[in-house]
């Protein structure tokens, strides 16, 4: 209608168009080419199905080697693939079979931090760098008694003085340790909230006593008596089987590497400075370390709750010995278990299933001791 109709118009684009090649009339040097074809796996010297004679290394070996080659450009160590040195372990072993990272990576890495790293671990774990803190009055006494390396020694202030802090203040002013005193609350800190009693001794990581010493050294006594640990892995269990080593007159321990509690400042406290004396060492198979104790004339006896020999009944016990004890929760393991010679069970008279770790052992070393004493 006349007034009411309007015009639309429709808005006409353009569509664009495909974008014309250039029929390889650009193709250069510098332009795509073809890979040309796959060639066979045995012409492939990176994979695994080459049958020539010589193969590109893996990955690993290829970045080791870079990292190898930028460290000689830069003059400095590479980041892999380098032992350590042993200048700053500690223990009886004096660095014998021990592993670390070298001194001047570590005190590249220490730069920027304040204070003390206090870092519980076993000292073959990379992962745990720096020096540990060892915490309570008695181990730090039996510490620099036993003239262990030590950094620095750390006195809160207002400690209670008892004959225990008079002999570490002494005995580190002699030896020439830096005696800091610092806020209680800066302890605190510095150790976690772990009961310290008021003194903290900075020490090097711990050194393991090589096991074939260890074993040569028991053989020198006239009744030899070694403690093997099959999977103990809480610190304090091995603490108190160190302890109990050390009160009962047995002449090491031994334990695997991996898997298994080490010497940590927790299991330093709980010995009561007892590893001080007592070699302690570590292996990597405990089944074939077991062999070679046999073979050098032990008899080794595992605890276990459903063993057959009775401890009380134990006519081994006046000979040479390896007592060998269970993780907390599995006890012996069946390989360990079968290598020994005799499966020892400890009599109870209620029904309680089963002693702890730490316990059992201390209970068979006491056994022992009293057979080889009064017969």
């Amino acid at each position: 209608m006349p007034g009411n109709s309007f015009n639309v118009s429709k808005r006409v684009t353009a569509k664009k168009g495909a974008t014309a090649g250039s029929g390889g009339k650009n193709r250069s040097s510098s332009g795509l080419k073809g890979r040309g074809k796959t060639l066979p796996a045995d012409e492939r010297p990176w994979h695994k199905g080459y049958s020539g004679t010589e193969k590109l290394p893996d990955k690993t070996a290829r970045k080791q080697e870079k990292e190898r080659r930028a460290a000689a450009a830069e003059g400095r160590a590479p980041k892999v693939g380098i032992p350590g040195t042993k200048d700053t372990t500690w223990g009886r072993g004096g660095g014998r079979g021990t592993t670390g990272r070298p001194a001047q990576q570590r005190g590249a890495r220490a730069q920027g931090r304040t204070g003390p790293r206090v870092a519980p671990g076993r000292k073959s774990n990379p992962t745990r760098e720096g020096p540990e803190l060892l915490l309570g009055r008695n181990p730090v006494t039996e510490a620099l008694r036993a003239s262990i390396p030590a950094t620095a020694l750390y006195v809160a202030q207002g400690i209670d003085i008892d004959d225990r802090v008079t002999e570490i203040v002494r005995t580190a002013g002699d030896r020439g340790i830096p005696i800091l005193e610092i806020s209680r609350l800066e302890l605190d800190r510095m150790t976690g909230g772990v009961l310290h009693q008021g003194v903290g001794l900075q020490v090097p990581p711990f050194a393991y006593e090589n096991f074939e010493d260890l074993l040569a050294a028991a053989m020198e006594q006239t009744a030899p008596l070694l403690v093997a640990l099959d999977g103990v892995t809480d610190p304090r269990n091995l603490g108190a089987v160190i302890r109990s080593v050390a009160a009962f007159g047995a002449h090491g321990v031994f334990m695997t590497e991996r898997r298994a509690a080490g010497i940590t400042a927790t299991a330093w406290r709980t010995s009561a400075g007892a590893a001080a004396r007592v070699p302690v060492s570590q292996v990597v198979n405990l089944t074939r370390a077991i062999k070679a104790a046999q073979q050098a004339g032990f008899t080794a006896i595992g605890l276990d709750a459903d063993g057959e020999t009775d401890l009380y009944q134990l006519e081994a016990a006046v000979g040479p010995l390896l007592v060998v004890v269970g993780s907390e929760g599995r006890g012996l393991s069946r390989l360990v278990g079968e290598t020994c010679d005799l499966r020892v069970s400890i009599p109870m008279m209620s029904e309680v299933e089963s002693l702890n770790a730490s316990v059992a052992a201390a209970v068979t070393l006491a056994e022992v001791s009293r057979r080889r004493i009064y017969g």
